[in-house]
This record gives structure tokens, sequence and C-alpha cells, in this order.
């Protein structure tokens, strides 16, 4: 199975930036499409941003303009980075990857990573 490893959460004021990274093993990742997800405290875990095999992108409405994810295959590295963040931001982020066809995540999740933002 995959394992997955978040980094790069922080406390930051409204505004400002931060560059989230995921470390994946396993030789499954150049082949999977890779999501990036939140979870805010009582709420559902939500889907932010994807990212195809071949680099194809899309994003949550809440976050278009702000958020790019990106990857590089060779590090089995999926990154976020995150501009103009907000307070509604505020949440753990995890990756995973996409079941290959699918819009189902991986059944396994890393430990995530926490992002804060205040005003």
């Amino acid at each position: 199975q995959v394992q997955l490893v978040e980094s790069g959460g922080g406390l930051v004021q409204a505004g400002g930036s931060l560059r989230l990274s995921c470390a994946a093993s396993g030789t499954i990742f150049a082949f999977s499409d890779m999501g990036w997800y939140c979870q805010a405290s009582g709420k559902q875990r939500e889907l932010v941003a994807r990212i195809t095999r071949d680099g194809s992108t899309n994003y949550a409405d809440s976050v278009k303009g702000r958020f790019t994810i990106s990857r590089v295959n060779a590090k089995n590295t999926v990154y976020l980075q995150m501009n103009s963040l907000k307070p509604e931001d505020t949440a753990v982020y995890y990756c995973n990857i996409f079941l290959p066809g699918t819009d189902v995540a991986g059944a396994r999740w890393g430990q995530g990573t926490q992002v804060t933002v205040f005003s």
C-alpha cells in the first residue's frame, strides 16, 4: 500500500502563503492521480485540488486562483502552494491517491498537516 507523509503546515496570518508537501512511497505514484483534501474541525473531509498523472489540474471553487497543486514524479511528491490564505482555509490537510479510473481516494491516509490562518 502507498504510504503518505504530509508536511509544511503551520500558523500564518491571513493573506500569507504556505507550501505543503506530500511524500508518497511506492511505484504506483507516477501512475496515479493525486489529490489534496482538507478537513476543518467538525466537518467532513473534502477535496481541494486534484492533479492527474499527466499534470492536468482542477480545484474546488473555494481555492481557485489561490492554490496550485503540482507534482514531481521522480520524487514521488505532490505539492500544494497556498496563497492569499483566509481564516476559512484553517483545516488539517491530507493528500491521497485516486484509485485508477475513479474518483475514490485510497483507503490509507497519512497523518495530515495542520494549517491555521489567523486574521
